[in-house]
């Protein structure tokens, strides 16, 4: 028994020494670690699958960097994000969303490393798409998706159940009724986390108006919410879905995954969300049967002289990355993004993999291998004769985007009138004046 403490005491004592020396080689060799801080928890699958493919393709290629990701969903992560922010301590690379809300304060309050614009001239970003990542002149991010919304659907529920795809808004409620009827969710929604809504009453004010302008004029106060008929009839719409029950039952209280798993699952026939979503046709995590049967239409357009048609579009460039100014490796985080972000890697592994539609140009990495889905979202994307640009609640200041958020989520919730929520965005709107 004795001489076996002796040999326990001894091998602890070689483990110690080992792990001694291995950490001064480790300094020795000059190893760098930086802390990469991701709105993509899942690691399996989509742009998280992705993310942590070039990271770990980077530290292959560089012996001497090591890269410790912390990744949470959405929420979750704009909530550690503020506590990171509020004691200076960003890691050294971080998501954003090149959207006014978000990211101008960050920019604004020199959190953010700048760039050099001349780092990315052979990196093929569209016009545009750096333009909410770049403040006074000067560029502090780098857009990693072309984002626009549509309605993904299940070709077999339809088919199944005899319901027609929808391509005028009128099919749209004829198909959630007859959906209803036959005791399937029509439409699985993120409701809890607000910002879909308030996306989604976006797109029918653009139905309504045909005027991708309007929402944002309410917000600058050119034109009051209250006080314009379009602006009411996009509300009525969105109270008129919620009373049809077009959306999966308690979808107030449902999250990003809790929405995504319920079409997924096939449980429900439509799915409104992003075209970051264009995994849902390769996620492994779902059947064959639904990965073969999920197709996107866009959102569809009012019947009716001037009102907006299917290709008037949400789209923007939101998600994307930044460096910490205060970054102890600066240098060496912006070698990682820079590596992250050279077109034949995220442009071309999102694309071939279909995780997402990238802010770069990726013609010369089409295959001819590309999924149904994929197909059918960039042809929605380039049928589009007109975009919104930012969402509205994320267009003006981060108190703006707190209280237009409440209100919807309100209002979806039936605590509020058309006429009392147009109300609350006058007054949210007149705040974020001042």
């Amino acid at each position: 028994m004795r001489n076996n403490r002796k040999l326990v005491v001894l091998l602890l004592a070689m483990t110690m020494i080992i792990c001694i020396v291995g950490g001064f080689n480790a300094l020795a060799a000059g190893k760098v670690t930086i802390k990469f801080f991701s709105n993509l928890p899942d690691r399996t699958a989509g742009m998280g699958k992705l993310e942590q493919f070039l990271i770990d393709n980077y530290m292959k290629e560089n012996a001497d960097i090591n890269i410790k990701v912390e990744a949470l969903q959405d929420e979750p992560y704009k909530q550690k994000f503020r506590v990171y922010t509020a004691g200076n301590q960003l890691p050294d690379i971080f998501a954003v969303w090149g959207q006014p809300a978000f990211f101008n304060p960050i920019m604004s309050s020199g959190y953010a490393a700048e760039l050099d614009p001349d780092d990315y001239k052979g990196y093929d970003f569209f016009p545009g798409s750096l333009n909410g990542f770049s403040y006074n002149g000067k560029l502090y991010g780098l857009a990693r998706n072309t984002d626009f919304m549509v309605l993904y659907y299940n070709q077999k529920l339809f088919a199944d159940n005899g319901v027609k795809v929808p391509e005028t808004y009128d099919e749209l409620i004829t198909a959630a009724k007859a959906f209803r009827a036959k005791g399937i969710a029509p439409v699985a929604h993120n409701g809890r986390d607000s910002w879909p809504t308030n996306i989604l009453y976006q797109d029918l004010v653009i139905k309504e108006s045909g005027d991708q302008e309007l929402i944002y004029k309410a917000i600058q106060q050119d034109i009051k919410f209250a006080g314009n008929e379009e602006l009411l009839a996009a509300a009525e719409d969105l109270k008129e879905l919620v009373d049809i029950e077009f959306f999966q039952d308690s979808f107030i209280a449902a999250d990003y995954g809790a929405a995504r798993n319920l079409f997924g699952q096939e449980q429900a026939a439509m799915y409104y969300m992003g075209a970051w979503e264009s995994g849902l046709g390769s996620d492994e995590n779902f059947s064959e049967s639904f990965r073969n049967n999920v197709s996107a239409v866009a959102f569809p357009g009012m019947k009716g002289e001037g009102k907006g048609k299917s290709t008037d579009m949400m789209a923007w460039n939101g998600g994307g990355y930044a460096v910490s100014s205060s970054s102890a490796v600066k240098e060496e985080a912006i070698k990682l993004l820079n590596y992250i972000m050279k077109p034949e890697n995220w442009a071309r592994y999102a694309w071939q993999m279909g995780v997402a539609i990238p802010a770069q140009k990726y013609d010369q990495y089409m295959t001819g291998k590309e999924s149904k889905l994929q197909i059918r979202l960039s042809e929605i994307l380039n049928n589009a004769t007109s975009i919104s640009g930012t969402p509205w609640n994320d267009a003006a200041t981060p108190g703006f985007k707190t209280d237009s958020q409440t209100i919807i989520q309100e209002f979806a919730a039936g605590m509020k009138t058309p006429q009392e929520f147009l109300e609350a965005a006058d007054q949210a709107a007149q705040k974020a004046q001042q």
